[in-house]
């Protein structure tokens, strides 16, 4: 049996065909079928143009292909097709066996090239296929940012909604019509893009000022469970930090009141300990980590979000807390190997009637944690917390996984 021939999807970028590479348009040129949204008709010669069956959509694009199997056929696709592009589509709808994918430059690699940025750790969003209030919270925390603008949420609108959630620190760029011949970059502040109006084909990136840091309080609208973005963490420990969804979990169990006590052990960048302190707002959080990296992100954390109940603690546990009032309640990270001897040590300085919550990563944490907390208390639960977040691409939504992760509580008896 011959093997049928592969489909390529070959980027296009707005100078059309001249702008691709000999390779590339050699492929295009020897097509009997091209397939591609309307737009790519005006970036082909005309003998090329009258062989363009044009899309309206994604699926629409997925029955043209099954409809022209035997033929030699190239699918047309804006930039680079694996980039928020239609080759991510077509090759999970009809296996990655089936095509060829020739990539072009993207628009968004190029937009970073005009404004001279590196984009390697920039946040990168389609505003077409995500929520605005999301892309929000992500931009609050990152150094720079680029942006697939929508009809629906088009630079102004996005600057305004970025100034209304008092962000105010970006530099911002909209590269319209890149590799066009009417391309145009537009620099200024983000009140300056409120202002002005642009076409339908443009990237905006975001680089944030110098020194510039949100305000005390600014960051993080909701009281606990705020989104993992919202925090600042060390780079090289990325990942690291306490899941919205388990802290949110994590911080319930501890059934904190306004006045209490509460002690964050292990507590890296501080996310635990942070929103503690929101909900013991007339009481303390302690926030004892060992790494002077992370005790300086705590600081740092603890003004992002203007909480000033929060006190840091440099130095090991159990030495580290000799000295601190009784806690009400204690949260005890659990992905070292001591964690069960920590449980033990805080639970002695655990006050009667105070909650203890700790989140382990292993199996070995959670048998050894269980075993110590069975035999102190009589209410001990568990749980294994398994969470999927979704995301938009395109026009689909996909889960992602967060890892799992075992989280106890108990309450020490007055007989304890």
């Amino acid at each position: 049996m011959v093997a049928a021939e592969k489909v390529h999807i070959v980027g296009i970028g707005d100078d059309g065909v001249e702008g691709i590479t000999a390779h590339a348009r050699r492929i295009v040129e020897a097509a009997d079928v091209l397939l591609g949204p309307e737009s790519c008709a005006p970036l082909l010669p005309a003998p090329l143009r009258s062989r363009l069956e044009t899309a309206a959509s994604l699926d629409d694009l997925v029955d043209r292909i099954e409809a022209s199997a035997g033929k030699r056929m190239v699918v047309l696709a804006s930039g680079d097709p694996l980039f928020y592009g239609t080759a991510r589509f077509v090759c999970t709808k009809l296996g990655k066996d089936r095509f060829e994918v020739v990539p072009h430059v993207s628009s968004m690699q190029l937009a970073f090239a005009r404004v001279k940025e590196s984009w390697e750790d920039a946040f990168l969003a389609n505003l077409a296929g995500q929520s605005i209030e999301r892309v929000i919270d992500r931009v609050r925390s990152s150094e720079t940012a680029g942006l697939f603008t929508s009809e629906q949420w088009p630079p102004a609108a996005v600057a305004r909604a970025l100034l209304d959630e008092g962000i105010d620190y970006f530099q911002a760029y909209v590269c319209e019509n890149l590799g066009s011949p009417d391309e145009r970059v537009t620099q200024g502040s983000l009140a300056d893009i409120a202002r002005d109006s642009f076409g339908p084909l443009n990237v905006m990136i975001l680089v944030r000022k110098a020194r510039a840091a949100d305000a005390p309080g600014q960051v993080g609208h909701r009281v606990f469970g705020n989104p993992d973005e919202s925090f600042l963490q060390s780079r090289p420990k990325r990942g690291l930090l306490t899941p919205a969804e388990v802290r949110a979990l994590a911080l319930a169990e501890l059934e904190l009141r306004p006045g209490s006590v509460v002690w964050d052990v292990g507590a890296g960048s501080g996310s635990v300990a942070v929103e503690a302190a929101r909900l013991a707002s007339s009481g303390a959080a302690y926030a004892i980590e060992m790494d002077p990296d992370d005790h300086g992100l705590i600081r740092e954390n603890a003004t992002r979000f203007g909480v000033t109940n929060l006190k840091p603690v440099l130095g090991r546990a159990p030495e580290a807390w000799a000295s601190l009032p009784d806690p009400d309640a204690i949260y005890v990270g659990g992905s070292g190997r001591d964690v069960s001897m920590l449980v033990a040590e805080a639970w002695k300085r655990l006050k009667t009637g105070g909650r203890l919550v700790t989140a382990c990563n292993s199996i070995e944490n959670l048998a050894a944690v269980h075993a110590f907390l069975r035999s102190q208390s009589g209410d001990a639960a568990y749980w294994m917390v398994n969470i999927a977040r979704g995301i938009e691409q395109l026009d689909r939504i996909r889960f992602e996984s967060i890892n799992p992760v075992f989280l106890i509580a108990a309450t020490k008896p007055a007989t304890a």
